[in-house]
Parts: structure tokens; sequence; C-alpha cells
């Protein structure tokens, strides 16, 4: 279980959009917090004229000082948590993913948009990259808007998006261990659609649409309840399944709209077929469209 929670921040309000949800995660489950800022001296060389360049370090050196003084003024309102503050140079995705290295048991915990400068980076972008390049869980948060909430985040369930593969149900273990430690609701989903237009090339046969999409309704349905009894068996008491009718990330999306309690939990990578998803493609749209946070493991 995780032991240690990293929040990269860029000193923007939009950033900070993930601090309730970082205190929730921090008191439910009980985790040291490390918030960290970078100052990207590649960025600030080019807000900076050539004839001015002898002011780069001062520069530079002023940012570190503004950011280690934002980090103390967001640690403060962290009262009674294990906190600490670390601010350091160079690309932001890789000193996240270097600094995340450090503790096997780090959870990376993001918003997916923030704003550029000498002190402030591109957050969507930055996020890709660490979701690309690290081994550690990303708890992603779409930002939407400036401005920020000093309350803490409520959590009721944890959606979990499956496609029939083995990757995508990788992300059980940690949905079982979760739950159990924090009493949430787990919600099974998958989404299905019929194959019917791949016959209509055929002058002879018309399929019955509506009897394949029940077919394959009822197919989805069975191998969700199966799962269900699975967690169950594992110890889960609130456990049920959803079967969506339409494409993966946009039935995960509408559903998650629906439910803006939950937090979806997604494996970063699938596989693709007549009835499977590329989940690393859908689970992309996810992250960008979504409103509910989003949990994302990468399969071992």
């Amino acid at each position: 279980m995780y032991t240690k929670l990293l929040v990269p921040l860029d000193g923007s309000d939009v950033s900070e959009k993930v601090l309730p949800f970082a205190r929730w995660l921090a008191e439910t489950l009980n985790l040291a917090v490390e918030f960290l800022e970078v100052v990207d001296i590649s960025a600030a060389s080019l807000h900076i004229a050539a004839d001015k360049a002898r002011y780069l370090d001062a520069l530079i050196s002023a940012g570190e000082r503004a950011s280690k003084k934002h980090l103390r003024d967001i640690a403060g309102q962290f009262s009674g948590m294990k906190v600490s503050c670390t601010v350091t140079r160079g690309s932001p995705a890789e000193a996240i993913i270097h600094r995340a290295a450090a503790d096997n048991g780090t959870l990376i915990a993001m918003a997916t948009h923030g704003r550029s400068g000498i002190n402030r980076w591109l957050l969507g972008s930055v996020a890709e990259k660490v979701l690309r390049g690290s081994k550690h869980p990303l708890f992603l948060v779409r930002a939407a808007g400036a401005g920020m909430s000093h309350s803490a985040a409520t959590i009721k369930s944890l959606v979990v998006p499956l496609d029939g593969s083995k990757l995508a149900e990788s992300v059980l273990p940690t949905v079982v261990e979760v739950a159990k430690k924090i009493t949430l609701e787990v919600v099974l989903c998958r989404a299905y659609q019929s194959t019917a237009p791949a016959y209509y090339r055929s002058e002879v046969h018309v399929p019955d649409h509506e009897a394949m999409l029940r077919e394959r309704k009822a197919e989805v349905e069975e191998y969700l309840a199966d799962k269900v009894e699975s967690l169950k068996a594992a110890g889960l008491t609130q456990v049920s399944a959803a079967a969506l009718a339409g494409s993966g990330a946009a039935e995960i999306v509408r559903y998650s709209r629906e439910h803006p309690d939950g937090l979806v939990v997604m494996c970063t990578r699938g596989r693709s077929g007549v009835s499977r998803w590329a989940l690393g493609s859908v689970t992309e749209k996810v992250v960008r469209h979504a409103t509910a946070p989003v949990l994302v493991l990468h399969p071992t």
C-alpha cells in the first residue's frame, strides 16, 4: 500500500485544485505528504533577453525563494499531518519522476492543467509525461478554472472500468485493498457495442442488430457478475456492476459525471479487439474529459 503522497504544484491556483483530494488521501490512507515545486531553468532562460543572461541565476534564485514560501503556506493548511516541502531545479516531469522513485510506496497526486512561466509549467503535458515515464500510480484531477477549496474532498465509490483483459483486471487487487481500508463502494463497469455493422456488407444476410446487442449485453453482464462475486469473495460487501451501452471512453466519462463522488480507477493499457478497447487511449480520454478524479495504475 502507499506510504507517501507526492503533490507537485506550479504556484498557480489551477494546480491547487488537487489539494482537497490530497487532504482526503492523506487523512484516509494515513500518508505522509511531500509538496514539490520545480523551477524549470530552461523555461526561465526563454523569458530573459540574451543581454540580460547574467541575471538568470538571480532570477532562478528568486523563483526558488518564492516557491519555498508558497509551499510553506500550503503546508500550513495540512495541520496534524506529516508534511515536507521540496523545491528543486530541472525539467518538471523528470524531477517528479525522480522524486517519486525515491520511495516505492509513492502515490503522485496532481492536477492535469496549470499554466506556464518561470516557476509554472503546463501541467497537462507534464502529467502526460509523468504518466508515461513513471512506474508509480497517479491520482489525477482535471482542473477546470482557477480557485481552490480549503476543505477536504469526498469520495464515496471506486468506479472500475474493465474491458475483459487481464491487464485491465490488474487494478482489482489495489481496488480491494483501498476499498477495505476506507470502506468504499466499488462499481465495476464495462462498455459494450454490437458488432453488427461488420456484417452489413453482405447482401445475403442482414443481422438482427437489436438481438445482437441484447446478446452482447448479456455477455458483459455475465462477465461483470463473475467479477463482482470474486471481489465479494475477497472480502468486499459493497460491490455492484454497470453494463454501459456505447463506446468505452464516452460511457466512462458520462458515468463519472453522473456519479460525481466517485474515483475512477484504471490501468494504463489494455488490448484492443472486437470486444476490447485500447485502455491506453481510453485512459487518456477519460483523464482529459472526466469530471471525477482518476487513479491511474501501471500493470505489474
